[in-house]
């Protein structure tokens, strides 16, 4: 672990499953800045930023827009207006019920090729 019981971004990725490069470019659009940098430049993540990264890997799959993640995630952390959480509660919903079709299509299509 690095300075302080943070974790360098190799420690990150390995621990949930990103890439370096898609942890690096969530920082870019500032879904996921790390909350310090050490001395030599590496940047450093607390468990919270671990845990927003995490966030952002979960919503990834449902097709939400990086404006929408950010807006969401803002609506987590604060607590945020109800509805705006009700409105991404139901299209969340929504989407994991289009996935699980999809999924559903996909797994009649490959049970095809195994006959």
């Amino acid at each position: 672990m690095g300075a302080h019981g943070m974790l360098q971004i190799g420690e990150v990725a390995d621990r949930i499953g990103l890439s370096l490069r898609t942890i690096r470019y969530y920082e870019e659009v500032g879904l996921a800045v790390p909350s310090a940098r050490s001395d030599g430049g590496f940047r450093l993540y607390t468990e919270d930023d671990v845990e927003r990264l995490r966030v952002i890997m979960q919503m990834k799959p449902l097709g939400f827009s990086l404006e929408e993640m950010r807006e969401l995630l803002t609506a987590l952390a604060d607590g945020g207006p109800a509805e705006r959480l009700a409105h991404y509660r139901e299209a969340a919903a929504e989407r994991v019920v289009a996935l699980r079709a999809q999924l559903a299509t996909a797994e009649a299509f490959a049970g095809r090729l195994r006959t």
